[in-house]
């Protein structure tokens, strides 16, 4: 437990036991697993969506914690840049549609999330597995961001991503 009185384990208690049926981390030039899930408005989502458009997919543990927060409010700060660079923007995490819509209307987000609440995109993606916080041993999601290409194909890998300049190091591995 933390000093508020609650532990990360009772984030999400329902997938703590879950197997993880794809841990192995994809990498760049592999064909983005396909997808479909639900938004925050109920509709069905699709990485056949995005078919033709530069996708980016970030996976992240929980709305309205702190560096969700940052990392989802530098993406809405910087999504008329990405867009202008022919950019779409999808996050995903384990909230319900219900909690991201929450999320979207507190912080003015003007890109979908998707409830991936049976964890199935997670770990198609191999993000879902094993933590440790403060010794604590628990299965949730590991922050990793996905570029997608036009043709369906993993551009690139953020693994070490920085919540306070995501925009930024997409931006600089992408062009740099």
């Amino acid at each position: 437990m933390n000093h508020k009185g609650f532990s990360l384990l009772s984030m999400y208690p329902e997938h703590t036991t879950k197997q993880n049926r794809n841990m192995t981390p994809l990498k760049e030039g592999d064909v983005a697993p396909d997808f479909k899930g639900i938004d925050q408005h109920e509709n069905t989502v699709s990485l056949s969506d995005f078919k033709g458009k530069k996708l980016i997919l970030y996976f992240y543990p929980k709305d309205d914690t702190p560096g969700c927060t940052a990392e989802a409010c530098n993406l809405r700060d910087n999504y008329a840049l990405l867009q202008s660079k022919g950019y779409a923007l999808l996050g995903v995490s384990p909230d319900s549609s219900k909690k991201h819509q929450k999320f979207i209307d507190k912080y003015n987000l003007p890109f979908p999330l998707l409830a991936d609440t049976e964890t199935e995109v997670l770990n198609a993606y191999g993000v879902w597995g094993p933590k440790q916080f403060m010794g604590k041993k628990y299965d949730g999601v590991h922050r990793t961001t996905f570029v997608i290409d036009e043709a369906g194909k993993i551009a690139r890998v953020f693994t070490k991503v920085d919540t306070q300049a995501h925009t930024e190091q997409i931006l600089e591995a992408m062009e740099g």
